[in-house]
């Protein structure tokens, strides 16, 4: 089964990387395959010396492949769409009221200056105008991932910390990846394997954290079974599909998963593109709150520049923390295009610590160039698949006739972002109440077990079949 509507940005170079014996079956039958210039398909500069590209194996071929994304990911994935949403809303409008069940939706950061630019307001308005339509369709609760990248954020601010201080005996603790990504995390464990996989951040991306509020603590709160709740997260990408549907995110016992469905912000869109509906004519709801049955909070970003911010958070604890530095303002040194940069702490001319941020494929893959030659600087790297970052996720920014970033869009949607107020997760009182109240404190074995996890390597016959490239 080939799933569809995988981010599309080219891998290039991709021989260079991927194990050498292998030999790529998409490559070779022209599945997947484009010719296109890189220019033509990423929008990003391509030096002047670099050769003609006569084939480019796309993202959406790689992970679309059997070899990568087995028969059951494949069925698990499939079945994440608006018509498995209208089935569980049906069944609840036709079963006993004891058999309902509860539907929540958590709705991303960089999901949300989407829907604004689309209802043409600011993005607390067409916060409110989202989940008011959500629950005109049966929806109980509405949630922002705001909370939940807090807490992504402080664990991977720690792990840092603790890396740093034992790099003089752990040549694998530098440098650190950051794991928010899932496109970047099944290249690495798939591609990649064990030159990676050490160094990935063990912190749960935001969309999984929030999946183990809602299902962890939240159904506690109500008194509810876990499996007797629907989550639902509206995302930017659709490889948070994939991401969803992680075995380590699945309680066998209980039959439940973290996340049960993730929908784009354009499918949902187009779900209320297909159903008419008014914005005008829609209530104003405010989103609900994990922690009250009060809503109406404001809504806040962290720092980043369309993304969780994670290089930017990392960055200036650890200069505190590890230097006793400061750090109010971060200036990016942009290398080979917008999406390579770096940022550096220095005292007294001596580098104390050098980041960088690196998106899209065609910089992962100099990345890891430098990284087999052993040439790599950096004591963490923020990796993010899409180009642009996550607000330029291929669910939400793609032109009306699809295959392309719409730039314009895209730019209106990082400029709505930037206008919220940003917030210091370190700040949040929220984040101190549950790491109390529902981890039982910081670094105590609750909060290892629900915040973290663990990448590794994924032979071949872990994927079912060989993949050949």
């Amino acid at each position: 089964m080939i799933v569809k509507h995988f981010i599309s940005w080219p891998i290039l170079t991709l021989i260079d990387v991927l194990i050498d014996h292998f030999q790529c079956n998409k490559k070779q039958s022209g599945a997947g395959v484009s010719s296109l210039p890189e220019e033509d398909v990423a929008n990003r500069e391509v030096p002047a010396s670099s050769p003609p590209l006569q084939q480019q194996v796309l993202l959406s071929a790689c992970l679309s492949c059997e070899g990568c994304v087995s028969e059951e990911e494949s069925l698990k994935i499939s079945q994440q769409n608006l018509e498995e949403v209208a089935r569980v809303l049906g069944q609840n409008k036709k079963c006993d009221v004891t058999k309902h069940q509860v539907l929540v939706v958590s709705v991303c950061s960089q999901s949300l200056p989407f829907f604004a630019v689309k209802f043409g307001l600011d993005i607390p308005e067409a916060t409110r105008k989202l989940c008011g339509f959500l629950k005109s369709l049966g929806v109980q609760y509405v949630f922002d991932t705001t909370l939940a990248a807090g807490f992504s954020i402080l664990e991977s601010q720690r792990e840092f910390v603790q890396r740093y201080r034992k790099r003089n005996h752990d040549n694998q603790a530098l440098p650190m990846f950051t794991s928010s990504c899932p496109g970047w995390i099944r290249y690495a464990e798939r591609v990649l394997g064990s030159l990676v996989t050490p160094h990935i951040c063990t912190a749960r991306s935001p969309q999984q954290i929030m999946g183990c509020l809602v299902k962890d603590y939240f159904t506690k709160q109500k008194k509810l079974s876990p499996d007797k709740l629907y989550h639902i997260v509206v995302a930017p990408c659709f490889d948070k599909k994939l991401e969803a549907v992680r075995e380590e995110f699945y309680n066998s016992l209980l039959d439940s998963r973290d996340v049960d469905c993730v929908l784009t912000s354009g499918e949902v869109f187009l779900m209320m593109e297909q159903m008419k509906v008014s914005v005008a004519d829609l209530d104003s709801v405010p989103l609900d709150h994990v922690l009250s049955e009060a809503g109406g909070q404001a809504l806040v970003r962290h720092e980043g520049k369309g993304s969780e911010g994670f290089l930017e958070h990392v960055f200036k604890y650890a200069a505190t923390e590890l230097f006793g530095l400061d750090v109010d303002e971060i200036t990016y040194k942009t290398l080979r295009n917008r999406d390579f940069q770096e940022v550096c702490l220095e005292r007294d001319g001596e580098v104390l610590l050098q980041f960088a941020s690196v998106y899209g494929f065609r910089n992962i893959q100099t990345l890891v160039h430098r990284m087999r030659t052993g040439h790599i600087p950096y004591q963490l790297v923020e990796v993010l698949s899409c180009p642009g970052g996550c607000v330029s996720g291929r669910g939400q920014a793609e032109g009306e006739t699809g295959g392309r970033v719409d730039k314009a869009l895209v730019q209106q949607m990082e400029d709505a972002y930037s206008s919220l107020t940003v917030r210091l997760p370190d700040t949040n009182p929220d984040l101190l109440i549950l790491y109390q109240d529902w981890l039982e404190g910081q670094d105590s074995t609750h909060a290892n077990t629900l915040l973290h996890t663990q990448y590794t390597q994924q032979t071949p016959s872990q994927t079912q079949t060989h993949i050949q490239w």
